[in-house]
Formats: structure tokens, C-alpha cells, sequence
């Protein structure tokens, strides 16, 4: 044994210190990330405990494998050094490059996440910092990718040509006829020119209505009045015509429609469906003051078409907002539907005259 130890002493000593270095600096990594967690806990409510555990890990796996390649020079013949020095410093070089991308691409999160609970505690639009966070980060990650391509000799050239000026152009160009351009493109327009904001209500079509919840490089997210999540390209959004609910006054104009049959009194009607429009709660008197001095009611109703089996009476209801509108609709409704039944005005329903023609008259039967 003592034998062995002498021959293979300097080997001994050699991994001895690689595995205390790698310990030493496993030791010094935990230290790190638990006092970097620590402080931001006490200088912001919400720590990104995921993320900083996840590059703890990151780092603490680079440690290993460089102590892995440092103990193969024991084991390895001395024409192999060269080698395996190449592959120390690969992956020295990707472990450094890819931490460094990882806490860049976090603390700028972080850094845009603080800015924008500021703005919403503030009151003030967070749009324009939701989506420069989504575009800041992709940077980062996209830098940090083409460095990583450098440590390899086939992928240096490529690497190179693309940080400099005229492969950013060449990368341009060569996706310009992509969709996610044209919806970074979009996504751009809709910070620059605001159709609508975070936190608006918009209406793009019939089955798209609802709040916006968020606007990213490729897609703009609302959340409908199921609850549910509608991803919406940029591309579509911008070639849509849509309603923005709280673009400049929020004052919202419902239009109550109900088709009653040709039979029924049309003035009791309208005037039943003016009086459960006024009376609700959430109506609000939009007239002008010239209206008001000649006495024209709140809300107004008219006879606005002839269908086949009914004719339509249409009051014009005014809201506060949009979202009070629908509440007053369906009430009104309800509400409407026992007076007419109370004062015996009839609902439409479909009605068809059909001919019986046999050889000796003509028979008219009425369903």
C-alpha cells in the first residue's frame, strides 16, 4: 500500500485537490444563491425562487462536469492532455456563456416584472413593459445561443457573420417572408400606435370579446367572459376591425330588441319596454341638454323592422360601461317578458299559411 502511495502520489494529491476545489466551490455556489435569495426576499415580495434554484443547479452541474475532465488527466495518456484540454475549455467556455445568459435573461425579467407592478400600482399602463420584457429577453437568449456556436469551429463562421451588422440584416431578410415577423411586426405596431392596452375591453369578432390580459412578441392574449384564454397572432389582430370598449368614452349604447306579433299593441309595447329600460339600475341619462328641455325620455324606442312572423321594437339603452350593458340587457328582458304577459302583448313566434289544393276547391288552413 505504501508502495502504491509513492508511486501515484502526485496523482493522489492532484485529484485531492480537484475534489476539493469542486466541493469548495459547490459549497461557495449554495452560500451565494442562498444570500442573493435572501435580499431579494426582503427588497421584493416576489422572488424568482425558481429561477434562482435553477441556476444554482445550472452552476453546481458545470462544477462537476469540469471536475469530471479534470480527473480524466489521471487516467488518460499524456498524448490525450491536448484533447482533453480542448474539451476542459469547450466546456468551461458553454458552462460560463450559458450562466451568464441565464442570470442576464432572469434579471432583466425580474428587473421589467418590478417596473411593471409599479406601473399597475401606480394606475398607469404597463403595456409598453410587458412586451419590451418578451423582446429584452429574446435578445438575450439569442446573443447568448450565437456565442455558445463559437466555441465550435464549424459554427464560428456562421456565429461571427451573424453578430456582425450585415448578418443581422442577411437574418432579417431571410425570415421576412415568415409569419412570426410579420407578427413581431405586428406586436410592434400595437405598442407604437395603442389600439388598446392591457386591461381593455375589445371585441374582434362575434366569438373573440373579451379583456386583454397580455401582448407579446407573437400574440396578444384576452380572457373572455367564460373565463377562458383566447391566443390571437398579432398578424390577425392587426388585420381585424375590432371594437375597443375603453378606447377614449366608456358610455356604451345597448341596443334591447324584442319581436312581438303584428296583432299586439305596438305603443303599449314600446312604452312597457321604455319604462323597464329607465327604471334599471344601471341606465344613465346620456341626452343633451336641448333633449331634456323639450322632454324627450331617457331612454328612446321605435318600431325599426317587419320580419315574417313579428315586427321588432328597439329601445336605445345607455350604460356606463360595456360590461353593465349586458347586465341591463338581460334584465331588461326578463323584466319586459311578465309585463307583456301581464298586459297581453303577444311574442312572436313563426307562423306559415299553407294551401291544400284537390280537385274541387282550394283549402286555406292556417298553422
Amino acid at each position: 500500500m505504501t508502495e502504491f502511495f509513492e508511486a501515484y502520489r502526485s496523482h493522489l494529491i492532484y485529484a485531492a485537490i480537484v475534489i476539493s476545489v469542486v466541493l469548495l466551490l459547490n459549497w461557495l455556489t449554495n452560500v451565494l444563491s442562498r444570500w442573493m435569495l435572501k435580499r431579494e426576499v426582503k427588497r421584493f415580495s416576489e422572488a424568482p425562487v425558481r429561477r434562482t434554484r435553477f441556476i444554482k443547479r445550472t452552476i453546481k452541474t458545470l462544477w462537476y462536469v469540469l471536475g469530471i475532465i479534470a480527473l480524466s488527466f489521471v487516467f488518460v495518456s499524456r498524448d490525450k492532455d491536448q484533447l482533453l484540454v480542448g474539451y476542459f475549455r469547450i466546456t468551461a467556455y458553454l458552462g460560463i456563456v450559458t450562466v451568464a445568459t441565464i442570470i442576464a435573461a432572469t434579471l432583466c425579467n425580474y428587473w421589467f416584472k418590478h417596473k411593471i407592478q409599479e406601473k399597475v400600482t401606480q394606475d398607469l399602463d404597463p403595456t409598453t413593459y410587458k412586451f419590451l420584457r418578451y423582446l429584452a429577453v429574446f435578445v438575450i437568449c439569442f446573443l447568448g445561443l450565437l456565442f455558445c456556436l463559437m466555441a465550435f469551429p464549424s459554427m464560428k463562421g456562421i456565429a461571427q457573420t451573424a453578430l456582425g451588422g450585415a448578418g443581422i440584416i442577411a437574418l432579417i431578410a431571410g425570415v421576412a417572408s415568415q409569419e412570426a415577423l410579420s407578427n413581431l411586426v405586428g406586436g410592434l405596431f400595437i405598442i407604437s400606435f395603442k389600439p388598446f392596452k392591457i386591461g381593455d375591453v375589445i371585441k374582434v369578432t362575434d366569438t373573440m370579446v373579451g379583456t386583454v390580459t397580455d401582448i407579446t412578441l407573437r400574440h396578444t392574449i384576452i380572457r373572455n367572459f367564460e373565463n377562458k384564454m383566447i391566443v390571437i397572432p398579432n398578424a390577425v389582430i392587426n388585420k381585424e376591425r375590432l371594437i375597443n370598449y375603453d378606447l377614449g368614452e366608456l358610455k356604451n349604447c345597448e341596443h334591447v330588441e324584442m319581436g312581438i306579433s303584428y296583432s299586439s299593441d305596438i305603443d303599449l309595447a314600446k312604452k312597457i319596454l321604455q319604462e323597464e329600460c329607465e327604471k334599471h339600475p344601471l341606465i344613465i341619462d346620456n341626452r343633451t341638454v336641448l333633449e331634456k328641455k323639450e322632454g324627450k325620455p331617457i331612454v328612446r324606442t321605435a318600431l325599426t323592422k317587419f320580419n315574417d312572423s313579428s315586427i321588432t321594437i328597439r329601445a336605445w339603452a345607455w350604460s356606463a360601461k360595456f360590461g353593465d350593458s349586458f347586465t341591463l340587457k338581460c334584465d331588461v328582458f326578463e323584466s319586459t317578458k311578465k309585463r307583456f304577459d301581464q298586459e297581453g302583448i303577444e311574442l312572436a313566434f313563426p307562423t306559415r299559411t299553407i294551401y291544400f289544393a284537390n280537385e274541387n276547391s282550394m283549402e286555406k288552413k292556417d298553422i
